[in-house]
């Protein structure tokens, strides 16, 4: 019996150990990024938009330790200042559908009936089309730019926290103690957002780590087609399109960004492991 108990301990610990190092594994490459997009005047060894002409597809060396581009900006540089419009893309482009759904999800959830016929109607429509289809078709329609991707995610991406948060709510609102607080007298604004939202939105919390993932590949996707963030600025899926035409002779420029992106994406996903494990909500 004892050592079933020892066993039981063991395997406990193991689990407990495993989500602290992930989780703090992903906090640690989520900080490096950020400190990397608040310190970057600092630590950017040159400016990431000013071309020369004499650096041109410098290979990686002591001064430029990624290299440079075809106009001679430094690469380390550029992927240092890029960092802070690929966080921004990535956690924008997260909050936005992550608010719509929640309040949707909550609304839809709690009250049913025809509210909740016309939301799910209204989910079916969205999900008629594929998501990066719409999202491309929606940014065509507004024009390029980092404002239009971030619009077409909130209509298209708030769907799945949405479909979290229902589901949810029709488990939570028949709650003893959401049951007492309908006794109460409460409003139906106190009982969704104060007593049955906070223990119900754990799962969407998980799930916007590994959405902020997509988002993060889909801004790069979008400004590797020329729809998103524009030239000069720096941006990792701009300096990929960048750098695709020298790939065989100058591969530093398309290999940094692409690892940057990486990396960053790994980050988010053992923070949201971390998360799930932690929450006791994984998805």
């Amino acid at each position: 019996m004892s050592t079933v108990h020892v066993s039981d301990w063991n395997l406990r610990w193991s689990r407990w150990l495993g989500q602290r190092v992930t989780l703090a594994a992903g906090v640690s490459i989520l900080a490096l990024f950020i400190f990397a997009a608040i310190a970057a005047p600092l630590i950017a060894p040159y400016d990431p938009i000013v071309h020369n002409s004499e650096l041109r597809l410098v290979p990686p060396s002591l001064f430029h330790p990624f290299g440079t581009d075809n106009f001679g900006r430094d690469i380390l540089s550029r992927v240092i200042w890029a960092t802070r419009i690929d966080l921004q893309i990535a956690f924008l482009g997260v909050i936005f559908p992550f608010l719509i759904g929640t309040i949707l999800g909550t609304i839809s959830g709690y009250f049913g009936g025809m509210v909740d016929i016309i939301f799910m109607r209204l989910i079916d429509v969205v999900l008629a089309f594929p998501f990066l289809v719409l999202m491309l078709s929606i940014i065509a329609i507004l024009g390029p730019g980092l404002s239009s991707f971030y619009i077409a995610m909130a209509l298209v991406g708030w769907v799945s926290y949405a479909r979290l948060i229902r589901t949810q709510m029709l488990v939570l609102k028949n709650s003893d103690y959401a049951v007492a607080a309908v006794s109460l007298g409460f409003s139906n604004s106190r009982i969704m957002f104060r007593h049955l939202l906070p223990n119900a939105i754990a799962g969407s919390i998980v799930f916007s780590m590994s959405d902020a993932v997509l988002v993060l590949l889909n801004g790069a996707a979008i400004s590797y087609l020329g729809l998103g963030v524009q030239p000069p600025l720096a941006e990792w899926g701009v300096m990929v399109a960048e750098g695709q035409s020298f790939i065989s002779t100058a591969w530093w420029i398309t290999f940094f960004p692409g690892l940057s992106i990486v990396v960053l994406a790994f980050g988010l996903s053992l923070l949201g492991d971390g998360l799930s494990e932690t929450l006791g909500a994984r998805q």
